[in-house]
């Protein structure tokens, strides 16, 4: 008797736990597949601003949602792609986007790794070049050999 309340207590318990458990799923239904395919593109192309290396669609954070929605909202309004970049670029800053464009304020992000390459390339050349000078300099002259052969010779000697 116990058991069969037992069960009834748990099985009324899941389903009341069961709509909590389950996630909220974004639907965006689109009229015209192109629009669609611009939607899907303008998620992948922009990145979280609060999300480490996350682009929007893979987010689970609230700001990512509402970027999503922000999106889908200027999309069905009729903004082209590059509005809703221009429209998270002045919200969001370049940080917004995964490949920012070429500009002054921009330009570590892109000269920097080629700028650590040949600043190492540099060091290396200096380096090996200085090694082959004072490879040189340690050369014996013809009169510090035979020096160096008397000592030699006289500690065999010895």
């Amino acid at each position: 008797m116990w058991m069969k309340m037992w069960m009834r207590v748990l099985t009324l318990a899941a389903l009341l736990w069961l709509p909590l458990a389950q996630g909220a799923i974004d639907v965006y239904e689109f009229e015209d597949s192109a629009r669609e395919e611009v939607f899907r593109e303008l998620l992948r192309e922009l990145r979280c601003p609060k999300c480490q290396n996350q682009d929007i669609a893979d987010s689970n954070a609230e700001l990512a949602k509402d970027l999503r929605d922000k999106t889908y909202q200027m999309l069905q309004q009729g903004s082209s792609k590059q509005e809703v970049i221009d429209y998270m670029v002045a919200r969001y800053g370049n940080f917004i986007l995964y490949k920012p464009p070429f500009m002054a304020s921009t330009l570590i992000l892109w000269a920097g790794p080629v700028l650590v390459l040949v600043i190492g390339a540099l060091v290396v050349l200096v380096r090996t070049r200085k090694k082959s000078a004072t490879a040189n300099d340690e050369a014996l002259s013809a009169e510090e050999k035979q020096r160096l052969d008397r000592l030699l010779n006289k500690n065999k000697e010895s």
